[in-house]
């Protein structure tokens, strides 16, 4: 199909899983594993990725049917956004996890890390080529970012804390050249605890972050954002640790705007950058119309030029329910639509 050159959409990353699927009742009552959680499946495990192909095919339709631009694989074969990949790594005791304390301030079990951090295999790459297989538009896949990975890992090994960052990040690496080769056209890291701990990340953050995307081709997102709405209800509304990611390696920042009403000035810190702008506030549970989706992009196209603006929503859409999910990409589309036209596009 033929793309739009400007105000593209896309999906931040994850999608609702079905309920056929997990176990959504004990997803939502937790906070967001950080070690395995096995018991959320409802499918045994000789047939889950039979079951997980599936439901990637429903959540790809979703994003098509809506009119999507950009799309995942909606992490269909993901606990957290995070978990799948940080426990696939060597030095990594997970049988005898540890503990860190959660955004929210709550302690959670993490991966205990007890030697080097290594990646000895793929862990997203059949994700990648299986959802190349099924779309002919852009697609993208995510992977946990090596700062927010350190932040949620007790460290037993490592002398620092920037000592680990850049070991998980030099697996990031690995992993982001062998998803572009399996046909990711965008690769995203997510770094949400950028803004959860702003005083570590000036520490190494942006060394890790530079690592991570060394040597990755073409369109590259660092993702941050305030945490899910479903887990996070009191915001600030502005990011304290954005005018530093102007200087980091990434092409695109994705960054939540609706939920916490983000005053669009703020972009100007990072003028040089796209932006993946949240349109779509996933704490209410209105689908929007869309020319309130269309209002929220004509206040970031006073500070954005069209040409630097993609349209997103925020982050979390896998906690809600599917029909409220698909309504509201499919308005945030059309919202998208809205200001094309503005724009005699």
């Amino acid at each position: 199909m033929e793309q739009p050159s400007v105000l593209r959409t896309s999906v931040v990353g994850s999608y609702p899983q079905p309920g056929w699927l997990i176990d959504r009742e004990r997803l939502g009552e937790r906070l967001p594993p950080r070690v395995r959680a096995r018991e959320l499946w409802r499918v045994p495990e000789p047939f889950l990725e039979e079951a997980q192909d599936d439901a990637t095919r429903i959540a790809v339709q979703d994003m098509e049917r809506a009119g999507v631009d950009v799309v995942t694989d909606g992490e269909m074969r993901r606990e957290s956004y995070s978990n799948r990949f940080a426990t696939a790594l060597a030095g990594v005791d997970l049988d005898n996890p540890g503990v860190a304390l959660d955004r929210t301030g709550h302690e959670n079990p993490v991966p205990r890390v007890v030697g080097p951090v290594r990646r000895t295999r793929p862990v997203e790459v059949r994700d990648a080529a299986f959802l190349r297989s099924l779309t002919d538009r852009r697609i993208k896949i995510t992977v946990p970012g090596p700062f927010t990975m350190t932040q949620q890992a007790q460290n037993d090994h490592y002398s620092d804390d920037r000592s680990l960052a850049l070991a998980y990040a030099e697996a990031v690496n690995e992993e982001l050249r062998d998803l572009k080769a399996a046909g990711a056209d965008v690769v995203q890291i997510d770094e949400p605890y950028l803004q959860a701990r702003p005083d570590a990340a000036r520490e190494y953050a942006l060394d890790a972050i530079g690592r991570a995307l060394d040597g990755i081709e073409g369109e590259t997102v660092l993702h941050t954002c305030f945490g899910y709405a479903h887990v996070v209800h009191d915001r600030p509304s502005g990011y304290p640790f954005l005018r530093e990611l102007a200087d980091c390696a990434a092409t695109h920042l994705s960054l939540e705007a609706a939920q916490p009403n983000l005053d669009p000035a703020v972009l100007r810190d990072v003028a040089d950058k796209t932006i993946l702008l949240g349109v779509l506030d996933l704490g209410s549970p209105e689908v929007e119309a869309p020319d309130v989706v269309a209002g929220r992009i004509r206040k970031a196209l006073a500070i954005v030029p069209p040409e630097r603006l993609v349209v997103a929503p925020d982050c979390g859409m896998k906690y809600l329910p599917r029909e409220r999910a698909f309504g509201k990409l499919a308005a945030m589309v059309a919202g998208a639509g809205l200001v094309r036209e503005d724009l005699g596009l």
